[in-house]
């Protein structure tokens, strides 16, 4: 889906849209230490002054990340550590030099930047060739990087990263993935850090790539959430090490398959993640994952030097259970005792074991979540909110195009409070945005629904807005989505239509609708059978609906324009 941007247009300056501003403080409450990072995917259209390119007015786009990072402080006091450049689409050196330029004018020398979010080449090739480059990138960040780097990346010297990984289904298997990637990105690839994508599954499920976070909260009605196995992956490393420590330079491959690495505070402390993941239960959604195999085995680790005198380790232990279905995860074992700097441990198939000096690990037990609830079959909201936590209402999920909480100073009847659509011109897009704006609310197995929503066009002659149902596509489909879709226009007409695109008429007419005028909408789609009513009057009835069968219900506009939109009501 979209998120809102701290800036639609050029005059425009926000921060408190969206969620982000809420997340980052709510991940610095739990751990101050926690990094953070800016990347954009897309960019407001205004930047590239009418072209789908950010690199042709590299100062406005400089402009628009230092904003918000300027911003992140003065409104929120969040301190944002590194920034990227455009996410898996191509670089400009001469932006990237401008962008460390600007930032130092900013007195934002503490902010690093990572290149270039896509693979490992060109960025490496380039800053081997380019030594004004090399001097302002400080990390190469690569996506989905398979465990391996390349040579040229290890030539620059510089921080590798994982900068996104992960995208796999949260069950066992994708737990399997995230304990395998977050050692042998570094055994096997040099890479110090590995960022998961996406953190919690909180968007609905039949969206693309449903549940593919660390854990689960795709239920914001009910409350309902499942700290799902990735989790305790996670724990493993992160309850025991924090940014700024480093990497021990051992040979983390393990004789019988598996690996291991090793960190330390360079204060004493010591952490040893290994694990023991078999191929069939670890493969990531990418890329595809060659052959090889685990065993259990013994392994005997040796500690030298100033871990010579550690006597004993704290252990902590996941068991991923795929043929018996129960997993045991991230439990406390006896400590292990170290003999004479060594020690040695019965590793089986499919295990996380985490030694460490430190003391300080724990398994929080949480009172139950409450049970899952489906999507209410009665839902209303009428927008009327004077001092909204979020600028977004809840559970409209967009997928082109911001629909935000508006306030009509100038009417003075049963509309101040209403949603509006914001985003006014195509932006600078990373995936195929559709070119009708659309957000979705319900339940994918609705099948038989009455959509009311009041509607009021701002654009004249070609402005136009929906109300769907059985929608059935979003995200990065956005543009294939199909449903059933009643569309008036300003020009007085109206369309019923089986796509977001509109090609598929079902139905058209004269509706009568003007734009700077309310209207209600009411769509009803019952079995193989549609009709739609105007202010309350049936304006057209008996279209023939084949599929979609079943889907959420939606809201839209016809293209990147305003509109307005008023006690949505879905049964």
């Amino acid at each position: 889906g979209t998120e809102p941007s701290h800036m639609h247009y050029e005059n425009d300056e926000n921060y408190f849209r969206g969620y982000e501003w809420w997340l980052m403080k709510e991940a610095k409450k739990r751990n101050p230490q926690i990094k953070l990072i800016g990347l954009p995917w897309t960019f407001p259209a205004w930047i590239g002054k009418g072209e789908n390119w950010p690199y042709d007015y590299p100062d406005v786009t400089a402009y628009y990340i230092i904003s918000w990072i300027l911003g992140a402080k003065q409104y929120h006091d969040l301190d944002i550590d590194y920034v990227g450049i455009w996410n898996e689409r191509a670089f400009s050196s001469k932006y990237i030099k401008l962008l460390r330029y600007t930032l130092d004018k900013h007195g934002l020398q503490q902010v690093r930047i990572i290149a270039s979010d896509r693979l490992w080449e060109p960025i490496s090739f380039v800053l081997l060739l380019d030594s004004e480059l090399h001097e302002v990138v400080d990390v190469i960040g690569a996506h989905y990087p398979g465990t391996k780097t390349v040579p040229n990346a290890l030539l620059t010297k510089k921080k590798l990263w994982s900068s996104e990984d992960y995208s796999t289904f949260n069950d066992e298997v994708g737990a399997g993935c995230w304990a395998r990637i977050l050692n042998q990105n570094y055994v096997n690839g040099n890479m110090t850090s590995t960022i998961a994508w996406n953190l919690v599954a909180s968007y609905y499920e039949e969206l693309p790539f449903g549940r593919c976070g660390l854990m689960t909260a795709q239920e914001p009605w009910s409350g309902h959430y499942k700290v799902e196995a990735p989790i305790w992956i996670t724990a493993h490393t992160t309850q025991f090490t924090q940014p700024g420590w480093s990497y021990l330079q051992v040979d983390g491959h393990l004789e019988g398959g598996g690996s291991f690495v090793a960190l330390t505070d360079g204060l004493g402390n010591l952490t040893i993640i290994i694990e023991t993941m078999t191929h069939n239960h670890s493969a990531c959604i990418r890329p595809p994952l060659p052959h090889f195999s685990v065993t259990p085995q013994r392994a005997t680790f040796y500690l030298k030097g100033s871990f010579y005198m550690v006597e004993t380790l704290q252990v902590w232990h996941s068991r991923l259970g795929f043929e018996s279905g129960n997993s045991s995860l991230f439990q406390q074992l006896y400590p292990v005792k170290v003999w004479k700097g060594s020690f040695s441990l019965d590793l089986n198939v499919d295990e996380v074991y985490t030694l460490t000096t430190l003391k300080t690990g724990k398994k929080c037990h949480c009172p139950e979540p409450p049970p899952p609830q489906p999507f209410p079959s009665n839902y209303k909201d009428d927008f009327n909110i004077l001092n909204p936590p979020f600028s977004e209402a809840p559970n409209f999920a967009d997928q082109t195009g911001v629909f935000e909480y508006f306030m009509n100073v100038s009417d003075p009847g049963d509309h101040v409070f209403t949603l509006r659509q914001v985003v006014v011109q195509r932006p600078i897009t990373w995936a195929s945005d559709a070119d009708q704006t659309i957000s979705l609310i319900g339940n994918f197995k609705w099948v038989n629904m009455t959509v009311t929503c009041d509607i009021y066009i701002e654009k004249q002659r070609d402005g136009g807005v929906f109300i769907a149902g059985r929608v059935d596509n979003g995200g990065i489909y956005v543009r294939r989505t199909k449903g059933v879709f009643f569309w008036v226009f300003a020009d007085g007409t109206y369309r019923v239509t089986g796509d977001l695109a509109g090609e598929e008429i079902l139905m058209k007419g004269l509706s009568g609708v003007r734009d700077n005028v309310w209207h209600t909408l009411t769509l009803n789609i019952q079995g193989t059978s549609a009709s739609g009513l105007l202010n309350g009057y049936p304006l057209w009835e008996n279209v023939t609906i084949s599929k979609p069968s079943n889907g959420w219900t939606a809201i839209g506009t016809r293209s990147f324009e305003f509109a307005q939109f008023d006690n949505f009501h879905v049964e």
